[in-house]
């Protein structure tokens, strides 16, 4: 009776001990512990913006079935309107995400300003030093860090010339309320008064503000207009295209994203491969425990040039394999596009 008494007990305790050994696995589950939860916000709805964040998702989702990890993301768009991104931005704090992406410089300055313990991601900021994001693109020096879609200015103004060496009046068309343009604006007027060319600048922070804008160019009769990559004018250029073409007007701008919505020529960075090395970041961050102070922003070589076949005849009289070659020397790559309102 003793003996089965003390076999029973035996069984209880290896029982017990059992129980004890998967709750303790369950409370430090591996699919617990590999899973980090991402809050994406995006400014705009336009092709640049939209093309960086499939990249990152796509990206992401590569990521993890890499390295047996999962991007749980929540994703949102505040379409310009401060009073949705600070509700956003509350959301995903509430939520408690393990970092946070922030599409476009003024979404960005905002997730910085709204926590200064979540990691913040951005991307497709044009001059994160200038915007007060990071002490330095080299060292970040806080919770922020990520990728910058920085534009060559003069690499723009110098097609513009080899085009039309006898252009004497530029537009700068462009909204006063992106930051991301004060740069590039600065470097072409400075560009421009060296150069010895006029320029005047027209502005708005609509779609029918950016039209009215563009009526006023035309009829002033500037030979060129240059926009940076400002979200602003990129939402309107598929309202504004045709009558620049119509005008014979060529409207150099800082992203292919323009191009593709009918802009004569857009130069910058590759928005597709921007998405994937943001997402690259992210993984950095959250899988490998890099701190994002010391994490250098990534900044890329620009030097594609998009140009419109479906208006570039119309607006110069020259093919695009003319302007390619025209422009061969002054690039890294002349690229065709057709018109569309999304990339493929």
């Amino acid at each position: 009776m003793k003996t089965m008494k003390n076999l029973l007990c035996a069984v209880l305790a290896l029982v017990m001990m059992l129980s004890l050994a998967a709750c303790g696995g369950s409370g430090s589950g591996e699919a617990t512990a590999d899973t980090y939860k991402v809050g994406i916000c995006n400014y705009v709805d336009d092709a640049s913006l939209n093309q960086i964040v499939e990249n990152i998702q796509n990206q992401l989702a590569a990521i993890g079935e890499e390295k047996g990890v999962t991007f749980d993301i929540s994703y949102d768009n505040c379409n310009g309107d401060a009073t949705v991104m600070d509700q956003i931005i509350s959301n995903f704090i509430a939520d408690e995400v393990d970092l946070m992406v922030g599409v476009a410089t003024p979404v960005a300055m905002q997730m910085q300003a709204a926590t200064e313990d979540i990691p913040v991601i951005f991307s497709a900021v044009s001059d994160p030093e200038s915007a007060g994001l990071v002490e330095s693109n080299e060292h970040p020096g806080a919770n922020i860090t990520g990728t910058s879609d920085y534009l060559d200015t003069n690499a723009v103004m110098n097609l513009i010339f080899a085009a039309d060496p006898e252009a004497d009046l530029i537009g700068l068309l462009y909204d006063v309320g992106q930051d991301s343009s004060a740069t590039p604006i600065a470097a072409a007027k400075e560009y421009l008064d060296a150069k010895g060319v006029a320029y005047k600048e027209y502005n708005g922070t609509t779609v029918p503000e950016v039209q009215l804008a563009v009526d006023s160019l035309i009829a002033d009769g500037v030979d060129a207009v240059f926009t940076p990559s400002d979200n602003t004018i990129m939402t309107a250029e598929l309202s504004i295209y045709e009558a620049l073409a119509e005008a014979g007007i060529p409207h150099y701008t800082g992203a292919d994203s323009f191009a593709l919505n009918g802009a004569f020529l857009g130069y910058g960075v590759d928005y597709a491969n921007l998405g994937v090395e943001t997402a690259n970041m992210i993984a950095q961050v959250l899988v490998d425990g890099v701190d994002p102070a010391e994490l250098p922003v990534m900044t890329f070589d620009n030097g594609t040039a998009t140009i419109n076949t479906d208006v570039c005849e119309q607006i110069t009289g020259k093919s695009f394999d003319e302007l390619a070659e025209l422009f061969a020397d002054l690039c890294t790559a002349v690229k065709p596009i057709e018109t569309a309102e999304e990339f493929e």
